[in-house]
């Protein structure tokens, strides 16, 4: 397996998601008559809207995270165990069964470029506890009823910091342009992190109350000091559609974002749900994953 297996395991799900889904066959999503109701572009390929009343938007983000497993984790031996996440926004956890069959097929159809065969054995749902309980077995392939749900917990209690630790590139940028370390701070962060949470709730899950208050976490972020123990982290991926090899990184380590406890109470929503949101440059490949630990 390549060293982040994020893009491997988006290619290989969107490909079969696309071939169960489509009816018309053709070519290419574009000018498909059913291109509005597809679970295929609803979930891998969402449309953006004709009209907003922010903005006219070229694109937004998808309904799907997937988060693989950790960065170096490059061989299995026949029969080893392979862990990976997957994150449904909104209405996309009602294609929840088409999705578990895609992985079924997808795995099956083999992995990397040797397409190496492996089967869908168990699905856990998470729940906010980062509990794992199983919904769907190999044995028994009917999937359990369960929440689907996440309910953000209530602030800490003498909350004096959020310590994010990064466990997958987290990259951010500024024009087209990636930000390295020294020229990263709290407020592009935290507008970032905002934006994308704001769009992925209203377009998916139909929430629209977060994107006005996204100006609101402009403003908190003045009053935030962060401290950072940043490193830098490429890594090479195979784009299948410009066929050739591209390299992509990212942050990794901790960051830790202090402030009064009132600003902290009003982020915390916000940090606390991009743990499953991601944040940044290809959060939907699973790229700026981070864990959540508050400080008092």
């Amino acid at each position: 397996m390549p060293d982040y297996a994020g893009s491997l395991l988006r290619g290989q799900f969107g490909a079969t998601l696309r071939h169960l889904a489509c009816m018309t066959r053709q070519p290419s999503c574009d000018g498909c008559p059913l291109q509005i109701t597809c679970p295929y572009t609803r979930i891998f390929e969402a449309l953006p809207p004709p009209t907003h009343a922010l903005q006219n938007f070229s694109a937004i983000p998808n309904a799907y995270v997937i988060e693989p497993p950790p960065l170096g984790s490059t061989h299995y031996a026949t029969g080893q165990e392979l862990v990976f996440h997957v994150v449904l926004a909104g209405t996309a956890r009602e294609q929840l069964a088409l999705v578990i069959f895609a992985w079924q097929r997808a795995l099956a159809q083999g992995l990397t470029r040797q397409r190496v065969p492996a089967d869908l054995v168990q699905v856990d749902w998470i729940d906010s506890a980062q509990q794992a309980q199983p919904i769907w077995t190999a044995n028994e392939p009917v999937l359990q009823d369960h929440p689907a749900l996440l309910a953000v917990p209530p602030v800490p209690s003498s909350l004096k910091a959020l310590e994010l630790q990064i466990h997958s590139p987290m990259r951010l940028q500024q024009q087209g342009k990636p930000l390295r370390p020294p020229q990263l701070n709290a407020r592009t962060l935290l507008t970032t992190l905002a934006r994308r949470v704001a769009l992925v709730l209203e377009f998916h899950a139909g929430q629209t109350q977060w994107g006005a208050q996204v100006p609101r976490v402009a403003v908190l972020s003045e009053q935030v000091h962060d401290e950072r123990e940043l490193r830098w982290h490429d890594w090479t991926r195979f784009s299948s559609r410009q066929q050739q090899e591209m390299t992509l990184g990212g942050v990794l380590g901790r960051w830790t974002l202090s402030a009064p406890g009132e600003t902290l109470a009003e982020l915390w929503p916000w940090l606390w749900l991009g743990q499953w949101l991601h944040v940044g440059k290809n959060a939907s490949m699973g790229m700026g994953g981070y864990t959540l630990e508050a400080l008092a």
